[in-house]
């Protein structure tokens, strides 16, 4: 038998009709479980006091996952983390990042419409992540939505309007579920060290900048000087290009030498950074931003809270940065 530990954050999926409007309600979504549970599959729900809306999340919530995980590792095959889906991308690029030496599927799912809804995309949410959490290969953090299994820390929230809510713009699903289910098992990561998770630093400063044409990248370079931040992501044009703005360089030089890092990634779905493509590019670079491929914005800053809470800064910070460590980049 499959034994495994659901954790319900919180999200619509869980919600019901409220005099209000749709709302979390207490105990409903570990109700409406009971239909997947089987003589070969056992589970245990632990259902949040505060379920929250996951646009209100922050590091410690986090943080609280993590050690959720942590201490409940040894005791079951599997995880199942109910979130809901606006910041479920940053969730899973944190918990990939955070969870060193994961031997064991950690399975990130929501829902577009509450369980109650009689169209609701939960059900078959559910099924496929209860399905991946079963996998005893699969050693990652993953999204299942919309019968895809995504890399947590490749996915993005790329449609608010249908129930193809995500999708991994620049790598290949790990799964995909029909009539049976399609493992892409030669995508999947291979452990390499003991599980040993990060507690991540809930007190650092971290940013991302949107460029846009005029004041946007003066505003970037201001605030990263001011001394105030740890790191920065930097969404640049195209590959990685940025206007030359004196006080955007000047910015991230200072930040770069204070030990933290600035993170370029570009503002485009499909497509990465590559520094020497575009002459556009090298100014940045020479002032010390370290080009970051094809990183979603989730990853970058989940990749840069991460190794910042393990105390990396400066070379270590840069060389790491530089490294695909969870295959979050191509």
């Amino acid at each position: 038998m499959t034994r495994l530990l659901i954790l319900y954050t919180g999200g619509t999926i869980g919600m019901d009709h409220t005099p209000e409007g749709l709302a979390p309600v207490p105990g409903l979504l570990p109700r409406l479980l009971e239909r997947f549970r089987t003589p070969a599959l056992d589970f245990d729900v632990v259902e949040y006091p505060q379920l929250i809306d996951s646009s209100a999340i922050v590091p410690a919530q986090w943080q609280q996952l993590i050690d959720d995980l942590a201490t409940r590792y040894a005791a079951y095959d599997g995880f199942v983390v109910i979130h809901g889906t606006d910041t479920m991308a940053y969730t899973a690029s944190v918990l990939a990042f955070a969870l060193q030496g994961l031997a064991k599927p950690v399975i990130v799912t929501g829902a577009q419409l509450p369980l109650v809804h009689p169209r609701s995309d939960g059900w078959s949410n559910l099924a496929d992540a209860l399905e991946a959490a079963s996998q005893p290969d699969l050693h990652e953090v993953c999204i299942a939505f919309n019968r895809l299994l995504l890399r947590g820390c490749r996915a993005r929230k790329l449609d608010a309007a249908s129930f193809a809510g995500f999708d991994s713009p620049n790598a290949q699903a790990l799964a995909s579920f029909g009539i049976q289910a399609h493992w892409q098992r030669q995508h999947w990561l291979r452990v390499s060290q003991p599980f040993q998770p990060v507690a991540l630093d809930v007190s650092l400063k971290l940013a991302t900048f949107f460029l846009t044409p005029g004041y946007a990248s003066t505003l970037a370079g201001q605030a990263m000087q001011e001394g105030d931040l740890d790191a920065a992501v930097l969404m640049s044009y195209g590959n990685g290009n940025t206007p030359a703005d004196p006080v955007l360089l000047d910015g991230v030089a200072a930040l770069s030498a204070r030990g933290g890092a600035v993170l370029n990634i570009s503002q485009v779905v499909h497509g990465a950074v590559e520094v020497g493509a575009y002459a556009a590019s090298q100014p940045l670079a020479r002032a010390g931003a370290i080009a970051g491929a094809d990183l979603t914005p989730e990853a970058a800053t989940a990749k840069l809270l991460v190794l910042l809470s393990q105390g990396l800064r400066g070379d270590a910070l840069r060389q790491q940065l530089s490294t695909v460590l969870v295959g979050e980049s191509s």
